[in-house]
């Protein structure tokens, strides 16, 4: 009997959370290592497919970083990164088009078929979804370590503004959008967009009421080496401390300023989970104690739990 007990406590810690998100939206990015076929991919598709059947408004963004890394070492090119941040030359633009409108975006489309969502790929270019300007040559400055130097980042864009309502329409008839970071100018010339940019502008523009990083670590880590390190409850000043203090570093720095960005905009709550680890996103979103960390605009004394409906 202990099993179908622990089932039927755990529907009735998910029946008021389910309420509470239906018809709501969820902004998700995830991480390129997530995205290739396999295990991994089929766990994080399935929670996602789940969600979206119980009425969820799910919106993936992903990256390829990863991808198009190993695309680099075939053509011999050297990746070239700046505070976490990739230099974008034609040939590696090429390189991204490759993998961010290709083969990524179409995997994870055929991922959500086998669970029976309907899954629309796109990219930022499609239907002036994303429109972009050059990133200018401007200094950068490495939180984490103090260092500024003037920084082209080449073939790199900047958003200067979105269009909500394509987005809107899919979700209405209940597709889930899959986007990969490309954009485009009002020349039509292509950029490469950072993933995390592209997904807290979105969770912004929709009034996301989540905007969930699935990455492959268990959240915020003081030392991703301990597991005992997780920060399961973060707030805007614990992110500034945490980068002063060189915890937030190198590659996830654009990824929790992105997540900083979207609570500026109005999002109210943003979450790191380990999407490598099987249900971790479900025990994130429906259970009071969650998986990963939960950042917010400014802090309770503990981990909330559930939000209201605004």
């Amino acid at each position: 009997m202990a099993q179908p007990q622990m089932a039927t406590r755990a529907l009735r810690t998910a029946i008021p959370y389910i309420r509470t998100y239906e018809g709501r939206v969820f902004v998700v990015k995830l991480g390129g290592r997530l995205c290739d076929p396999g295990p991994t991919l089929d766990n994080v598709v399935e929670q996602l497919a789940l969600l979206a059947t119980l009425g969820i408004r799910i919106i993936v963004v992903h990256g390829g970083g990863e991808q198009v890394n190993v695309l680099c070492e075939r053509m011999g090119i050297t990746p070239q990164f700046v505070a976490g941040r990739r230099i974008t030359d034609d040939q590696t633009l090429e390189l991204a088009k490759m993998a961010f409108a290709g083969t990524i975006n179409t995997d994870l489309v055929a991922a959500f078929r086998r669970y029976d969502v309907p899954a629309v790929g796109m990219t930022g270019v499609d239907a002036r979804l994303i429109t972009v300007v050059r990133r200018p040559v401007r200094p950068v400055t490495d939180p984490s370590t103090g260092q500024t130097q003037s920084v082209d980042f080449g073939r790199v864009g900047n958003i200067v503004a979105s269009r909500t309502d394509v987005l809107e329409h899919l979700l209405e008839k209940r597709y889930v959008p899959v986007i990969g970071s490309l954009a485009a100018d009002a020349q039509g010339v292509i950029y490469n967009v950072n993933a995390d940019t592209v997904a807290a502008h979105i969770a912004i523009g929709m009034r996301a009421v989540k905007y969930i990083l699935l990455t492959t670590v268990d959240g915020v880590m003081r030392d991703v080496n301990q597991a005992g390190s997780l920060q399961p409850y973060l707030d805007l000043d614990d992110v500034e401390q945490l980068t002063r203090d060189g915890v937030i570093r190198g590659g996830m720095l654009p990824k929790i300023t992105a997540c900083a960005d979207a609570l500026r905009g109005g999002v109210p709550r943003v979450h790191v989970v380990n999407g490598t680890t099987p249900d971790s996103l479900l025990a994130e979103v429906f259970t009071n104690e969650g998986s990963g960390t939960l950042i917010v605009a400014r802090r309770e004394r503990s981990r909330p739990t559930i939000e209201q409906p605004a």
